[in-house]
């Protein structure tokens, strides 16, 4: 995945809680395995009409929020059922960064495995950044270096994030790329288990 260190980019405000996986990438966008295509489908009930036609209100279809790299959401975001195709949906259409009140325990680490990053702010906060995110300027900074937001307005709030997340973000490593990240090593354990216990299979 690519790495997350910083991101400058436009943000859009979203501040529904309790926005589930099913609200982000629709039950019928999940037959495919590809993380490919899907920003198609991302938010697709909110973004569309019964016509298949977007709708003009919703935020994502204005004209000064296309190509947005940041949401500022509502409390719980990504509640709901497991579906990891709600992270992939998210990173095809370009955002890389979600910040919110708070995140549902698997969507959050959903996120951190597909090179997104989840900024957790009090709900004080993200409401001042959704004032800012409706502006004329909504550009922010994110530095997960840092662990800092920098608004439009120039404040800046710091977030908290697990060293091992961070790590992951910054070296775009998955679950996966960490393990093979330490492949010399364990092929080292297993050679020695095998000469050690060779009656083990």
């Amino acid at each position: 995945m690519t790495p997350f260190t910083r991101l400058t980019a436009p943000a859009a405000a979203l501040p529904i809680a309790n926005i589930d996986t099913d609200q982000i990438i629709p039950k019928q966008f999940l037959s495919t395995v590809s993380r490919q295509g899907l920003a198609a489908g991302l938010f697709y009930d909110l973004r569309f009409g019964d016509d298949g036609q977007e709708r003009p209100d919703f935020v994502l279809n204005q004209a000064i929020f296309r190509g947005v790299g940041v949401l500022i959401a509502g409390a719980n975001f990504g509640c709901g059922s497991s579906r990891e195709h709600a992270a992939w949906a998210l990173e095809d259409f370009g955002i890389r960064c979600v910040i919110a009140p708070s995140f549902a325990e698997i969507f959050h680490g959903n996120a951190i495995n597909n090179g997104i990053l989840p900024v957790a702010l009090p709900a004080e906060a993200v409401e001042a950044l959704t004032g800012e995110a409706r502006g004329g300027n909504h550009v922010f900074q994110i530095d997960l270096e840092a662990q800092t937001v920098t608004a439009p307005s120039g404040a800046v709030y710091r977030f908290e994030i697990d060293a091992a997340a961070k790590r992951k973000l910054l070296s775009g490593l998955d679950d996966i790329g960490v393990s093979l990240a330490a492949e010399a090593a364990i092929g080292a354990y297993e050679e020695r288990r095998r000469l050690m216990t060779p009656w083990l299979p």
